[in-house]
C-alpha cells in the first residue's frame, strides 16, 4: 500500500506525467498532505533520474522520491500536465487500460474533433478522437455527478474556469442575452515553464499586453460550456487575454447585455443560489482580488449590474495553478474516487 505523509496509510496511488511543469509540481505540493491519496510515480524526462527534492527544493519533504521517464508503478489515477496533443497520446493508454485520468492539458476539452484540429492541433487531427465523447469537462460546479462516474476528465483551462464561473448563473437563469465579452488577465506562470522567450523578468515587468486577440484557443472552450447551460444557440464570445506582471492569478471581467431589468440584490441572490452547494466558488459582495485565491482551489465571483447601460458585469478570480490547474485536478480526482470533494484542498489563501 502507498504511504502518505508521516507514513500514514492511504487508499489510492497517484501518478503524475510531467511533474517538472508548473501544474505538475503544484499537484505534488498539494498532494503531500492529501489524506486519501499519495504520489507513487512522477515523470519528467528532462530531469529523469534526479530526486524530486533536489530538482525542486520546495518539495524537500519528498526526500528520495525519484523522477522517472515513465510511470512504472501500478496507479489508480494519472494526472497529465504535458503540452497539448502530447498529453492525449500519453493519456490514452491509461484510459484504455481502465486507469482514471485527469488531463490538465487542453486535449479533451473540446467535444468536436474538428474543433481540436482548428484551435488546438495546428491543423493536425486529434490523437485519440474515440475518447472525446466520454471525456467529462472537469468543472464540478456544473458537472459534479458526471465527474463522479468518469474515467477521463478534461480539466478546465484557467481563463475558462474563471470566465465560465463568473457567467454561468446568469446564462443558466436567462438573465443575459446577446454577445458575451471577456476581458481577462493572467500571471506569467500561466505560460508554463517551457514557454520559451518573451517571458523574462525584464520583458514582462512594468508591462501589460493583450495577445491572441479573438483567436485564443480558450474562446471555443468558454463558448461550448456556456452554451450547454441554456437552450438554443451558444452565446457569441469575444475573449481578449492579457499578460500582467504577477506570478500567479487570473482576473476575468465579463460583460453581457441584460435580458430584462434586474437589481443588484436579485443578481446576488441568483448567484448565491446557483453556487449554494459549491464549496470552491464563493460569491462576494465586493470586487475580489487575485491574491484572495493565491495557493487555493477557490474561485471568487462578483456580479454587478450596470443599470444605466443594461449590462451585467461579472468578475471571476482564481489562482491559475490552483482552481485553474492542479488544485482543480485534485478536486476532480476526489470526486472520481468517491472521496470528500474538499479532501486536501481546504486551505486559506497565501496573503499578502
Amino acid at each position: 500500500m502507498a504511504r502518505g505523509p508521516h507514513n500514514s496509510p492511504v487508499s489510492y496511488r497517484i501518478g503524475i506525467i510531467n511533474v517538472t511543469g508548473y501544474a505538475g509540481m503544484e499537484a505534488a505540493r498539494l498532494l503531500w498532505r492529501h489524506p486519501g491519496a499519495r504520489i507513487v510515480a512522477a515523470t519528467g524526462r528532462s530531469l529523469a533520474g534526479q530526486r524530486l527534492a533536489d530538482a525542486f527544493p520546495h518539495l524537500a519533504p519528498y526526500g528520495d522520491f525519484p523522477i522517472t521517464d515513465e510511470i512504472d508503478e501500478s496507479v489508480d489515477v494519472v494526472f497529465s500536465s504535458l503540452p497539448t496533443a502530447a498529453s492525449a497520446e500519453a493519456c490514452a493508454p491509461f484510459v484504455r487500460a481502465g486507469v482514471k485520468v485527469v488531463d490538465i492539458a487542453a486535449d479533451f476539452r473540446l467535444r468536436e474533433p474538428g474543433a481540436f484540429e482548428r484551435w488546438m492541433g495546428g491543423g493536425h487531427p486529434h490523437p485519440a478522437p474515440d475518447l472525446l465523447a466520454e471525456a467529462v469537462y472537469g468543472l464540478p460546479e456544473l458537472n459534479r455527478d458526471r465527474i463522479r462516474g468518469a474515467r477521463l476528465v478534461a480539466n478546465p483551462g484557467c481563463y475558462p474556469a474563471a470566465s465560465i464561473l463568473a457567467l454561468a448563473p446568469a446564462i443558466a437563469a436567462g438573465l443575459v442575452t446577446g454577445q458575451v465579452i471577456v476581458d481577462a488577465k493572467s500571471g506569467i506562470s500561466g505560460a508554463g515553464r517551457g514557454s520559451g522567450g518573451g517571458f523574462g523578468y525584464s520583458e514582462v515587468n512594468e508591462d501589460v499586453a493583450a495577445y491572441k486577440i479573438a483567436n485564443h484557443n480558450h474562446q471555443p472552450e468558454i463558448q461550448q460550456e456556456l452554451g450547454a447551460l441554456r437552450k438554443g444557440a451558444a452565446p457569441g464570445v469575444t475573449f481578449v487575454p492579457h499578460l500582467v506582471p504577477m506570478t500567479r492569478g487570473i482576473h476575468a471581467t465579463c460583460y453581457a447585455p441584460l435580458a430584462r431589468a434586474l437589481s443588484q440584490a436579485e443578481v446576488l441572490d441568483c448567484y448565491r443560489e446557483f453556487y449554494r452547494s459549491a464549496p470552491f466558488t464563493r460569491v462576494s459582495d465586493t470586487p475580489p482580488h487575485t491574491k484572495h485565491t493565491l495557493g487555493t482551489n477557490m474561485c471568487i465571483v462578483h456580479p454587478s449590474i450596470d443599470e444605466r447601460n443594461g449590462m451585467l458585469v461579472a468578475i471571476g478570480v482564481l489562482d491559475n495553478l490552483g482552481k485553474g490547474a492542479a488544485a482543480q485536478a485534485i478536486e476532480n480526482m476526489n470526486l472520481m474516487l468517491g472521496l470528500d470533494q474538499m479532501a486536501g484542498l481546504d486551505l486559506p489563501a497565501v496573503y499578502p
